[in-house]
């Protein structure tokens, strides 16, 4: 599908430009070869850390059969393909002088860039709809989360993203690009590219923005809802036992604004420049990625022990010589 936009790509948009010029992070040599040590650093973490839980929710049987880890599997995997979409080319482009991206290489960029992070808010949503099944329907949350709404709920999850990526991609590539080059920015995102077209964008402005602006927004408040719906419900039942509950929801919470945050800013508003755009743009293709493994295993003691059962056996397996 992508291979066939395009071509459509290439026998419509009559672009001059065939490749923009990225300006990166920082145009120091010195600082460029501290940040890519710690680029190196955090995406090594980013790959570890997420194949570790996609690894072990898939090897523990107790962990897949729970709706919320199966959830949990399929945003790590988000995670690392995510990061892997941006965080390569920005290592490459800090140890060379010119920051080079192809305009088929740029647009590429973009629709996976959107079908994975709008994958990724619809997933989120529904991992509260399982803690709200979870916290305020317990005795019917089995029958009511069962594996083929799971299933059906992740399916329904990639599509939203794809329709949303593929719509972003279409209205870009019917701009016309004659110069200039130059993307402020270390990876193509839709508001830096329009800013490029030599053409009265505003139409295509207000269509992003309610694109992607909007999704963000209503998104990030259904989930506020819900998960404030679910804490007043759990507010009546810690004497119950319920901490747990309220220490899963918190870990939640706190992912779920690390990556709507930055998302709000940058989309939910015209497409005018600020300092700090770079700022969030780090912490949503690489920060969050890398922190979402800390926070929901630091404090979950399934986890931990699925992961202890996993290395028992990597080294029942694999003894050392």
């Amino acid at each position: 599908m992508l291979l066939g936009i395009l071509d459509l790509m290439k026998k419509e948009n009559d672009s001059k430009v065939t490749e923009f010029v990225l300006l990166g992070l920082s145009s120091s040599l010195e600082l460029q070869l501290f940040l890519f040590l710690i680029f190196l650093l955090f995406y090594i973490a980013i790959v570890l850390g997420n194949l570790l839980i996609v690894v072990t929710v898939r090897a523990d049987t107790h962990l897949l059969q729970s709706p919320m880890y199966y959830f949990l599997g399929h945003l790590s995997f988000i995670d690392l393909c995510l990061s892997c979409v941006t965080v390569p080319k920005m290592l490459g482009d800090f140890l060379q002088e010119d920051k080079i991206i192809s305009f088929s290489g740029c647009v590429a960029q973009i629709y996976f860039l959107h079908f994975l992070g709008a994958s990724e808010m619809f997933l989120l949503t529904a991992m509260a709809y399982d803690r709200y099944v979870a916290i305020c329907n317990p005795l019917h949350y089995l029958t009511v989360m069962n594996r083929q709404l799971c299933f059906q709920m992740v399916f329904a999850c990639w599509c939203g993203g794809f329709v949303h990526s593929i719509t972003q991609v279409i209205l870009v590539i019917q701009l016309p690009f004659c110069g200039p080059d130059k993307l402020d920015n270390f990876y193509c995102d839709v508001p830096q590219v329009i800013k490029l077209a030599c053409t009265d964008t505003y139409v295509v402005e207000v269509l992003m923005v309610s694109n992607s602006g909007l999704l963000s927004l209503v998104c990030f408040l259904v989930l506020l809802f819900s998960y404030a719906v679910i804490l007043v419900t759990l507010r009546t039942r810690l004497h119950q036992g319920q901490s747990r509950a309220l220490s899963t929801c918190a870990s939640h919470l706190t992912v779920v604004s690390l990556i709507f945050v930055p998302c709000v800013f940058i989309y939910l508003r015209p497409f005018c420049s600020f300092s700090v755009d770079k700022v969030f743009s780090v912490f949503y293709t690489v920060i969050t990625p890398m922190l979402n493994p800390l926070i929901y295993t630091l404090r979950n003691t399934d986890m931990k022990t699925a992961m202890k059962k996993l290395r028992k056996t990597c080294d029942i397996l694999l003894p050392c010589q």
